[in-house]
């Protein structure tokens, strides 16, 4: 374990699991084969967006990414700050709870950006020439010498006005409990940079329940064991919920910024009215 790399005690066995309505396997399948193509035609679709304009590759990101997420049969229900979907005129660090896989694609629907990954990624068939060419800044989590220049280079993409976004609790957490601590790497970076945070809360429920279970994807469970029991988990919703952002000014340390982050990511908050509700 390392400040890049905690470990969450969330288990498959215990955290991922659905305990509502299921679908029949027939549809689940049909599920399951239109997400996965969706998620192959963005592969493959890739180097053709790059040559967009900024304004028209984000817009096409956007509607990809909710493409995905509805079909694998999972609703999305957008709340809270209303923010323009836009690149900020000043970067913006977007910091959010990891729950599942489904984050990934839930946070480009709604406030597309440079995503942050682990350095492993980028040898992954199709996924790592992807994420790379999508511009996703990659970091060895693993080796502290390496931070400062993950930090730098998370700076840089700041300061140059890009909207980026961190899961910096470093690991995915059911979402039961309080969740893992925010690290507070990321947040030094928006200090360098004088970015703003922003701060996001996404969780899962299906009816009947307010459980993450089904989308939960903890530990060592496998991707396609977890595929399944998205697909098969009737009524499944995923909420992200937008709040306001919180200043990263020079005088601001970068523990005291991640603890107001992850406040506000903790609280249930605010009973904040739905900017918008897709089904």
């Amino acid at each position: 374990m390392s400040a890049w790399l905690p470990v969450a005690p969330c288990t498959p066995r215990d955290c991922a699991h659905h305990e509502g309505a299921r679908r029949a396997p027939l549809p689940a399948t049909a599920l399951l084969l239109a997400g996965c193509a969706l998620t192959f035609l963005g592969v493959l679709s890739v180097p053709g967006v790059l040559l967009l304009a900024p304004a028209r590759r984000d817009r096409l990101t956007r509607r990809w990414a909710y493409a995905v997420v509805r079909a694998f049969g999972v609703r999305i229900r957008v709340t809270g700050v209303p923010v323009e979907p836009t690149r900020p005129r000043t970067g913006e660090l977007v910091v959010a709870n990891h729950v599942s896989w489904l984050d990934i694609p839930l946070v480009a629907a709604v406030l597309p950006a440079r995503m942050v990954a682990k350095s492993e990624i980028r040898t992954w068939p199709l996924l790592g020439p992807f994420a790379a060419l999508g511009g996703t800044l990659f970091i060895e989590r693993d080796r502290l010498r390496a931070l400062p220049d993950a930090v730098r280079a998370l700076a840089g993409a700041l300061a140059s006005g890009s909207r980026v976004a961190v899961f910096p609790q470093g690991s995915t957490w059911c979402g039961r409990g309080g969740g893992g601590r925010f690290r507070p790497a990321a947040f030094q970076a928006a200090i360098d940079a004088g970015a703003a945070v922003r701060p996001v809360r996404i969780s899962y429920r299906t009816a009947g329940t307010d459980t993450a279970g089904a989308a939960a994807f903890v530990g060592d469970d496998p991707l396609a064991v977890s595929l399944w029991r998205v697909v098969t988990a009737a009524g499944l919703t995923a909420e992200i919920r937008i709040l306001p952002p919180v200043p990263a000014g020079r005088g601001t340390g970068r523990r005291a910024l991640a603890r107001a982050a992850q406040s506000a990511v903790a609280r249930d908050s605010a009973n904040l009215p739905a900017s918008s509700v897709h089904h």
